[in-house]
């Protein structure tokens, strides 16, 4: 089985060890992502570009969507998302599942992890 490693070049995949997503067994999996912004929405948005960006890399896009989980600390911060998430996924929703957790930094508000069919 052929495994390809992606990079976004954050400083964070060097220091903690990890690839922003790999392509194997016929999907892309991607790390969780964290994005920049003051509010949830604007880092759900900026997660997703960044998700996007990967997707691209490996060929593949969040229209091949099977599976998303979205990481919280404040479960009520996920509903402004939602019309994010709608706007993203469109005809084409993953399965995905909500957890309300602690973060690795607590100025993040939302971390996403998305796993797509590979192309």
């Amino acid at each position: 089985m052929t495994i390809t490693r992606i990079s976004s070049g954050s400083p964070f995949e060097e220091q903690i060890g990890y690839s922003r997503a790999v392509v194997a067994g016929g999907f892309v999996h991607v790390a969780g992502t964290v994005g920049q912004g003051e509010t949830v929405q604007e880092q759900c948005r900026a997660a997703l570009a960044t998700i996007q960006s990967a997707l691209e890399k490996a060929g593949a896009s969040l229209s091949d969507a099977v599976r998303v989980t979205y990481y919280l600390p404040d479960r009520a911060e996920f509903e402004p998302c939602w019309p994010i998430l709608r706007e993203t996924f469109g005809a084409n929703p993953p399965a995905a599942t909500m957890v309300e957790c602690a973060l690795i930094d607590p100025k993040y508000r939302i971390e996403i992890e998305v796993t797509t069919l590979a192309p």
